[in-house]
């Protein structure tokens, strides 16, 4: 199998990714780094790790960029599309690749996203609602790692340039072609503070505005059903209540800003979080 790993100035965590990948199983993995406009110390990190480990470069900081030049260096098939600043274990990608090889008419699949605790009370507390959620209890597909067979690569050519290129991969499946194991799992970093976690949600919120502008038939379901289902989960669990307030209130601003950024037509880059990539995240 391939692992293609964009990655733009990720020196802080480029080699905390690429050892969790190689350390199991690494022989069964061809792993491809897509440095896309690197000013720091990505590049020769990466390639320092292991010399397995395959760079290819653009100057262009884009990380559409770098999925398709990494698309075009893979060599095996399924192949997974793994963020920098995630951590996952490269046993549990093959044994992922070995399970949708297995099941009938999977073309995609996904571990389970674990979130690790971030060091801001409102932040857990925020993610302490956001667990209950139906996204959260519905074998999602995406945000950090995703997986491709050959014949689930062949559904569409290039990525285009949208900002979430893993909600436009899950919406080109059916539910039916989604494998998303309960027991594979892969780890991202909370947010360090509350104003780093709306900034991440409002690049999530444009991302999904931007997807159902521009591809109506793969905009995601209407949230109406969803709110009504977590609040009723919410509403007899006293301890819950303040963590409801901080994600509604989260939610609300960063669908607002999400809306005046696409209204004005703003470049909404990574919008990564910088918080998680530090020494001691």
């Amino acid at each position: 199998m391939s692992v293609v790993i964009p990655a733009h100035d990720e020196a802080a965590v480029i080699e905390r990714a690429l050892k969790g990948i190689l350390a199991d199983h690494g022989r069964d993995i061809d792993v491809i780094v897509a440095a896309n406009g690197c000013s720091d110390e990505t590049v020769p990190l990466a390639r320092g790790v292991d010399d397995r480990v395959r760079v290819v470069e653009t100057d262009t900081a884009s990380k559409i960029a770098a999925l398709n030049l990494g698309s075009d260096a893979v060599r095996a098939y399924p192949v997974a599309y793994v963020d920098a600043d995630v951590q996952v274990a490269g046993s549990h990608l093959v044994a992922l690749a070995a399970r949708l090889a297995d099941t009938p008419g999977a073309l995609v699949a996904a571990p389970a996203m674990q979130v690790l605790p971030s060091r801001s009370w409102w932040v857990r507390q925020y993610y302490r609602v956001w667990a209950l959620t139906g996204y959260r209890a519905s074998g999602h597909i995406g945000s950090g790692v995703y997986m491709l067979s050959e014949e689930g690569r062949r559904r569409f050519d290039r990525f285009p340039d949208v900002i979430a290129d893993d909600l436009f991969v899950q919406r080109l499946f059916s539910p039916e072609e989604r494998l998303a194991p309960r027991d594979l799992t892969f780890a991202v970093s909370a947010p360090a503070t509350l104003r780093a976690l709306i900034r991440r949600n409002t690049r999530i919120a444009a991302g999904n505005r931007q997807l159902a502008e521009r591809y109506p038939d793969l905009a995601p379901p209407s949230g109406g059903a969803g709110a009504k289902v977590l609040l009723q989960r919410v509403w007899r669990r006293p301890q819950l209540w303040a963590g409801f307030a901080t994600y509604c209130a989260v939610y609300a601003t960063s669908h607002l800003r999400a809306r005046r950024l696409l209204a004005r037509r703003a470049r909404i880059a990574w919008g990564r979080d910088e918080t998680t990539r530090t020494a001691g995240s």
